[in-house]
């Protein structure tokens, strides 16, 4: 009773056997993880915006590389837009100095969507003492910015 050697199964006689795939674990968005994504997300932007304008401003202007006076002109405070209307106009117009603005103004309003969100997290949560206590710090930061832009 000496077996036959079994030769391997042709193409057509295998059978494919395929398995369901099975979804990733879902992580449920708790508020610590939801405010971890605003900064991180937030510095990564700042960043990105920040790195495009210098790299356009020294690609745009390379005379900042060997020349003093020209990079004194760069780093005065006359020749950087100073509005946010005059920021917007400079990045439709694709001006570096307007890039690295907007990403240091979007460093500035990070930690306050934090605090909007913050408001909005204990809201949902019906914690009314947080929810008093960050509405009168977010008030107090916008409070700061109208009339830090009132010159």
């Amino acid at each position: 009773m000496n077996p036959e050697p079994s030769e391997p199964p042709s193409p057509r006689e295998t059978t494919v056997t395929t398995t369901a795939a099975v979804p990733p674990e879902v992580i449920p968005l708790t508020p610590e993880l939801l405010i971890s994504q605003l900064l991180r997300g937030g510095v990564l932007l700042s960043m990105s915006l920040v790195t495009c304008g210098m790299v356009m401003t020294f690609f745009r202007h390379p005379d900042y590389f060997s020349s003093p006076d020209a990079l004194q002109r760069l780093t005065s405070p006359d020749s950087a837009p100073h509005r946010l209307p005059d920021v917007f106009e400079g990045v439709l117009a694709v001006r570096g100095q307007s890039f690295v603005m907007a990403g240091l103004l979007v460093m500035i309003t990070v930690p306050v969507l934090r605090v909007a969100l913050s408001l909005g997290i204990f809201r949902a949560q019906k914690d009314r003492t947080f929810a008093a206590i960050t509405t009168s710090v977010l008030a107090l930061l916008l409070l700061a910015f109208l009339l830090g832009g009132v010159e």
